[in-house]
């Protein structure tokens, strides 16, 4: 049997104690500050970029001379900072061009590189401990048996953990390196996927995967009070005075609110999307450029944009749907299960009847789709019109990924009634 490698991420809250938080707080912001300074030293030392080599003597010098480059592993934040502008030359990548990060708009992150230094051990059916660099000995949540720690456990090992900070506090993420059977090549059957606001995921079979709001009634109204003392707050600061408390708490207990509702918009994508890949061989998506659909409507004070309220509400709907981590979700499950996730291109899907090919901006109004050609007449729910056109459209893929071939043309579904 062929075995492949396959690597995951496994994520545990840690336990800390508010002296062992704030060590941790203080090794994230000079693991910030050694990426700032090396992001300055690469990219502008002598008007050209500076050698890798040359980057890893200048941390080397600097841990001699600066006391706090001590106190975390900086060797660690230029191999991240490396894999960074790899991933941004990568095609295949959307990760964008490294630059500095704000103290208080990036997210606080400390590597741990090497497995070694984590000595892991199971406490108890619920809790774990493991060792972190100049913080010792702290418990986290045991959700998941580990490869390598318990005895029958999962074959393989940990390679190393990677330690990071939302509202909630600290979690550990550890790096998991397993060998599993290569999965069974499957070709069907195939399904097209049209990701939409009103409707999350409309499915080609006339099927639907929805959700309710992320926040309850009560929820949202204690956000919406928290933002407008927030605003107040704001509002009574003097310009150039630090953040009072009082504001600090009410921004901290905003995101907390926020971070709730994400968990659960991606507690409901990783259940949607393994129910996919778990029913259906070939999805078919549409290759959609997220980040140019949620630009700004401003425009310049020459040319003001039109319906900028308007356009900036729909960017905050196709935000909180994710689109983009759905179909990263889907990719790597479906190739685990012998799959393929295939792009096609957008243009027309929403526009042209999948029964006889016209196409029409007057089609589609909202929901309806109702074909204008007096020889067809088509009537239906137009996220399922647009979901059937992206399944035939499988054939003129513009990429893919998973065990089949990329590119590979799929069969054509046959038109589906409404």
């Amino acid at each position: 049997m062929e075995l492949v490698k396959q690597a995951r991420a496994h994520v545990s809250r840690l336990d800390l104690s508010a002296a062992q938080a704030a060590r941790l707080d203080g090794q994230a912001h000079a693991a910030r500050a050694v990426w700032n300074l090396l992001h300055a030293y690469f990219t502008f030392r002598q008007g050209r970029f500076a050698m890798l080599k040359d980057c890893d003597a200048a941390i080397r010098q600097a841990r001699h001379e600066i006391d706090w480059m001590g106190q975390l592993p900086a060797q660690a934040v230029l191999k991240a900072y490396r894999q960074a502008w790899a991933n941004f030359f990568n095609p295949d990548h959307p990760a964008g061009r490294p630059t500095f990060k704000a103290r208080f708009r990036s997210r606080l992150a400390v590597d741990v590189p090497q497995a070694r230094d984590l000595q892991i051990k199971r406490l108890n059916r619920r809790w774990g401990a493991v060792n972190l660099p100049k913080v010792g000995r702290v418990r986290f949540r045991w959700t998941k048996d580990l490869p390598g720690v318990t005895k029958g456990g999962p074959a393989g090992r940990i390679t190393g953990a990677r330690l990071v900070k939302d509202a909630y506090g600290w979690t550990i993420v550890f790096r998991v390196e397993c060998e599993v059977p290569a999965p069974a090549q499957r070709s069907g059957p195939s399904v097209g996927i049209d990701r939409g606001v009103t409707v999350a995921l409309a499915l080609s079979d006339g099927t639907m995967r929805e959700h309710g709001p992320w926040l309850s009634g009560g929820e949202r109204e204690r956000l919406r009070r928290l933002e407008k003392k927030a605003a107040r707050q704001r509002r009574a600061r003097t310009p150039g005075e630090p953040t009072s408390r009082r504001l600090a708490r009410t921004n901290a207990q905003i995101a907390k609110a926020r971070a709730t509702a994400k968990r659960r918009a991606l507690d409901w994508q990783h259940q949607t999307t393994t129910e996919l890949a778990t029913g259906f061989g070939v999805i078919v998506v549409e290759d959609l450029k997220v980040m140019n659909m949620v630009r700004s409507a401003k425009g310049t004070v020459e040319q003001p944009g039109t319906n900028v309220a308007q356009k900036a509400g729909l960017n905050r709907a196709i935000a909180g749907e994710a689109w983009g981590r759905t179909v990263t979700l889907l990719e790597y499950k479906t190739a685990d299960r012998g799959g393929q996730v295939v792009k096609v291109p957008a243009p027309g899907t929403s526009q042209t009847c999948h029964e006889c090919g016209y196409r029409d901006p007057g089609n589609r109004a909202g929901s309806v789709f109702a074909c204008k050609n007096p020889v067809c007449g088509w009537v239906g729910h137009a996220d399922t019109n647009g979901a059937i056109n992206i399944v035939n459209a499988a054939g003129t893929a513009v990429s893919g990924r998973g065990d089949l071939a990329v590119g590979r043309s799929v069969k054509r579904q046959p038109p589906r009634a409404a």
